[in-house]
């Protein structure tokens, strides 16, 4: 038998095994525990990670912490497109994307070209709507002459720099 002919004859039977293993689905608390463990490991990692319905009792929890006026939980399908998650400090980070919450690292350029485009066809605007600085800006603008002026801070960061009003931890109990 040539090499080629044994991984001719071999591959049926590691592609076989292959995609059994990796149709395999996980323990339903296995994604969560593996955020928490991975989170405990790293400590800090900036990447936000979607909705997993495993967190969902903590995610539940954190909402409510975040928005305690809020008249009801979200349900699943607001989760879906809403939560997401990061670490920091080893802990897991929920956070809840909506109109102007941003769940980015935010952006903390003092420079902001969307605001300076903005006053040159707005040359004295109170106010520099967010659709022009974009959402993760940390600081909001007034037009002075045609110019942005940094008129105030919209977002505190914490040391990651992503909004810390916006994150809160997920306990893992």
């Amino acid at each position: 038998m040539t090499a080629f002919s044994t991984i001719g004859f071999l591959a049926p039977a590691l592609l076989s095994a292959f995609v059994a293993a990796a149709s395999a689905a996980p323990a339903p608390t296995a994604a969560a525990q593996d955020l928490y463990s991975f989170c405990r490991q790293v400590k800090n990692d900036d990447t936000v990670r979607p909705y997993s319905h495993e967190l969902y009792n903590g995610t539940v929890k954190a909402f409510k912490k975040l928005f305690p006026d809020a008249m009801s939980a979200p349900q699943e399908q607001e989760l879906q497109t809403q939560a997401n998650y990061r670490c920091m400090n080893g802990k897991v980070l929920a956070c809840f994307v909506g109109a102007n919450l941003p769940c980015a690292k935010m952006n903390a350029a003092r420079d902001n070209p969307g605001a300076d485009e903005f006053c040159k066809t707005n040359p004295n605007a109170d106010v520099v709507p967010a659709f022009a600085t974009g959402h993760d800006a940390v600081y909001f603008y007034k037009c002075a002459s045609g110019k942005a002026v940094v008129a105030g801070r919209s977002w505190a960061l914490d040391k990651r720099g992503f909004a810390r009003k916006l994150w809160t931890v997920i306990s893992e109990h």
